[in-house]
């Protein structure tokens, strides 16, 4: 990939976050916490789409260790336009676990970013 193309792909990326961060923001902040993820993850999801967002839900990922295939390593809550993993949670605590599982699901699914978000907390 160019510098330029690297720099284009950047841009990209950014702009997904901001929109996954904006959308994740307003359900929080007009809805708050104790729904369900699955309820969360609809909104979201919804949201995404209406803003022309390419979003799938519950993507297996597979895996590859020492020529072993596996095709279903974890699945990714939401990839956003094919760039952008989130991890969205509704539990009363944030684990270190959470940010660690999902470095290693952007590595894993060779992606570049990804972005957990906990719905539990109080309204921003």
């Amino acid at each position: 990939m160019s510098a330029i193309n690297k720099r284009n792909f950047k841009v990209l990326e950014n702009r997904i976050a901001a929109d996954a961060v904006a959308v994740a923001y307003r359900i929080h902040s007009e809805i708050g916490p104790g729904l369900l993820e699955s309820a969360y993850a609809q909104l979201f999801c919804y949201l995404l789409r209406q803003m022309g967002h390419k979003v799938e839900t519950e993507v297996p990922v597979p895996i590859e260790f020492e020529g072993l295939r596996i095709a279903t390593g974890f699945r990714a809550d939401v990839i956003i336009d094919d760039v952008v993993i989130v991890e969205l949670k509704s539990v009363r605590a944030t684990e270190d676990v959470f940010l660690k599982q999902l470095l290693t699901y952007v590595r894993l699914a060779k992606k570049e970013a990804g972005i957990a978000h906990q719905f539990w907390r109080r309204k921003p």
